[in-house]
C-alpha cells in the first residue's frame, strides 16, 4: 500500500514538473515574440500566432492527403500519382463506375475511337526508330518512352542507381542531365544519352571550356549513345542550372569538375552560342569529335527564332541538322529554380509542340530531325496526344520519380526529400533500395507504353506512331471539341 502512495506522489510530481516546464516555455515564448520586430503576427499575438505558420507549413500536406479532391492537385493531381503508383507496382490500372475526369475543360483530349478498330492479331510491334542517320553511329531507339534528364547531385546516388537498373530493364534510353556521367548511371548498362550544360561538366576544361579530349573519353562508354546540347530547360528558361552547396559532396564535385562545398550555378546560355549558326556550327562539332548524333534541347517563347534556325539549316543543308530537337514544355519542373520562371516563362508544351513539329515538316526535315516531347507528360493520355501531335518521342522526369515513390513534398532543393530521390543525406537515402524499386521504374515505363498502344489500336491503327492529329479531338472554352487538325492542320509538303 505504502508503495502505491509513493507511485502516485511521484506520478504528481512529475506532472508538477510538466506542467511547471510547460508555463515557462510559454513565458519564454511569450516575451520572445512579444519583443521581435520581424513577425507582426506574433508580436501582436505572441504564442498563438506562431501556429499560423505551422498551419501554413502543414497545409500542403493536408490538402494532398484529406481535403484536394482526386483532380484537383497542383502541380501533380492524385489520380495522376495514383497511376504511376499502380503502374509501378504491377497492379491492374483498371477502375470502376466512371471516369473523374472533367471532360469540358478547354484543352482536355478526347481520343477518335475508330468504328471498326484493329483486332488483336491486326496489331503491329512499334518499330525501332533511327537517329542521326548521317553520324558515324547512328542510334537505333527502340522505346518511344524515355527517361529525361535528372542529374547525379539533384538525384541521390540510390535514385540513379535504381532509374539506371529499371531504364534498362525496360529497354529505354536514360538522359544524365547536366551533371556529368557518373558509375551510378552505367550501372544498369543501358542506352544513355549525356546532356551537356551550360557549365559544361564532365566534359570541361579547367577553365570551363568545352574539352574534345573528354567528349571523346565521354563518347568512349558503349552506353552513350547520343548527345544532348541543352539551351533552355522548361521550368527555368534562361537561367542555369542550379545544385545548392549541400548538395556539391566530393563526389560530385568530381564528376562535374568543380569546387566541393560551394554551389553550382550554371551560366544561363553557352557563351559561346550567341546565334544559330553558332548552335549549329557546335551541333556539327561535337557530332565529329565524337561520332555519336547529337541534338538540342529547348524552350519555345516565340516560333519566330525556330523559323530562322530551319532557315539555317536549308541554307546548310540536311546534313548540318542536329539529329534530333527536345521540346520541353514550360510547365517542366526542376529541383530548384525561381518561381517568376517555373511560373510564368516559356510557352507550354500542348502549344510548342505541333508548331515546331510543323516548321521542321514545311523544311522537309520530318526523317532528319526527330522530336522529343518533354515537360509533365507522365501519364498514358499525355503520351498518346503527345504523338498524335507530331513527337517521335517523348520522356519523362517526374513520372519516373514518382515510380520511386516520390510523394510530391516539394522539398526537391532543401537535401530533406524524405523519400531519398532528391537528398544527399545518407539516413533519408536508406529508405531508397535500389534492387527494389529498380522493377517499379521498369513497370512503370512498360505500363505507359502498353497503354499508350492501347489508345492508339482504340482509333483504330496497328502502333502508336500511326496516330495523327485527327485521331484526338481538343476541348474548346465553348465546351465543344474539335480535332486538333483543324486547331493544327498538318503542314504541306515542301516543293
Amino acid at each position: 500500500m505504502q508503495s502505491m502512495y509513493w507511485a502516485i506522489e511521484l506520478l504528481a510530481q512529475v506532472l508538477i514538473f510538466l506542467v511547471g516546464a510547460f508555463l515557462a516555455v510559454v513565458v519564454v515564448l511569450y516575451l520572445i515574440d512579444r519583443f521581435q520586430t520581424h513577425d507582426a503576427i506574433r508580436r501582436n499575438f505572441p504564442v498563438i500566432g506562431r501556429f499560423r505558420s505551422l498551419f501554413s507549413t502543414l497545409g500542403e500536406f493536408f490538402r494532398q492527403y484529406f481535403f484536394a479532391m482526386d483532380r484537383e492537385e497542383l502541380p501533380f493531381n492524385r489520380a495522376q500519382r495514383d497511376w504511376v503508383e499502380r503502374a509501378a507496382v504491377g497492379r491492374g490500372n483498371t477502375v470502376a463506375f466512371g471516369s473523374t475526369r472533367n471532360l469540358g475543360i478547354p484543352g482536355t483530349p478526347i481520343f477518335v475511337n475508330a468504328a471498326f478498330p484493329p483486332l488483336g492479331n491486326q496489331y503491329s510491334q512499334t518499330a525501332p526508330m533511327i537517329i542521326g542517320p548521317t553520324a558515324r553511329e547512328p542510334y537505333e531507339a527502340k522505346s518511344i518512352f524515355n527517361l529525361s534528364g535528372m542529374s547525379f547531385g539533384a538525384l541521390s546516388r540510390p535514385a540513379v542507381e535504381a532509374l539506371s537498373m529499371g531504364a534498362a530493364r525496360a529497354g529505354i534510353w536514360m538522359n544524365t542531365g547536366e551533371g556529368g556521367l557518373s558509375v551510378y548511371h552505367l550501372k544498369g548498362g543501358g542506352d544513355l544519352v549525356f546532356q551537356i550544360g551550360t557549365a559544361k561538366y564532365g566534359v570541361r576544361d579547367l577553365e570551363g571550356n568545352l574539352s574534345d579530349e573528354k567528349l571523346r573519353e565521354i563518347a568512349a562508354h558503349p552506353e552513350v549513345k547520343m548527345f544532348e546540347l541543352k539551351l533552355a530547360q522548361g521550368a527555368k528558361p534562361g537561367k542555369g542550372g542550379i545544385l545548392p552547396a549541400t548538395k556539391v559532396s566530393a563526389e560530385i564535385a568530381a564528376i562535374r569538375g568543380i569546387p566541393e562545398g560551394v554551389a553550382s550555378i550554371s551560366p544561363n546560355r553557352h557563351p559561346e552560342i550567341e546565334d544559330w549558326d553558332d548552335l549549329l556550327d557546335m551541333v556539327a562539332h561535337i557530332r565529329d569529335v565524337t561520332g555519336k548524333p547529337v541534338g538540342c534541347k529547348t524552350v519555345v517563347g516565340a516560333i519566330e527564332p525556330f523559323a530562322e534556325l530551319f532557315v539555317r539549316i536549308a541554307e546548310r543543308g540536311p546534313e548540318a541538322a542536329p539529329d534530333f530537337i527536345t521540346i520541353d514544355g514550360g510547365e517542366g519542373g526542376t529541383g530548384a529554380a525561381p518561381m517568376p520562371l517555373i511560373d510564368l516563362v516559356g510557352m507550354p508544351i500542348r502549344e510548342a509542340l505541333p508548331l515546331i513539329c510543323d516548321l521542321r515538316d514545311s523544311h522537309g526535315l520530318h526523317d532528319r530531325i526527330r522530336l522529343i516531347a518533354s515537360g509533365k507528360l507522365i501519364n498514358p493520355s499525355d503520351v498518346a496526344w503527345a504523338i498524335c501531335a507530331g513527337a517521335d518521342f517523348v520522356t519523362s522526369a517526374r513520372g519516373f520519380m514518382f515510380s520511386l515513390g516520390c510523394i510530391q513534398a516539394m522539398k526537391c532543393n532543401r537535401n530533406t526529400c524524405p523519400t531519398g530521390i532528391t537528398t544527399h543525406d545518407p539516413r533519408l537515402q536508406k529508405g531508397l533500395v535500389p534492387e527494389d524499386k529498380f522493377d517499379k521504374v521498369a513497370r512503370y515505363a512498360k505500363g505507359v507504353i502498353h497503354e499508350v498502344e492501347t489508345i492508339a489500336h482504340s482509333v483504330g491503327v496497328a502502333e502508336p506512331r500511326q496516330m495523327r492529329r485527327r485521331h484526338v479531338r481538343l476541348v474548346q472554352d465553348s465546351g465543344r471539341s474539335v480535332p486538333m487538325s483543324e486547331i493544327y492542320p498538318p503542314s504541306p509538303p515542301p516543293n
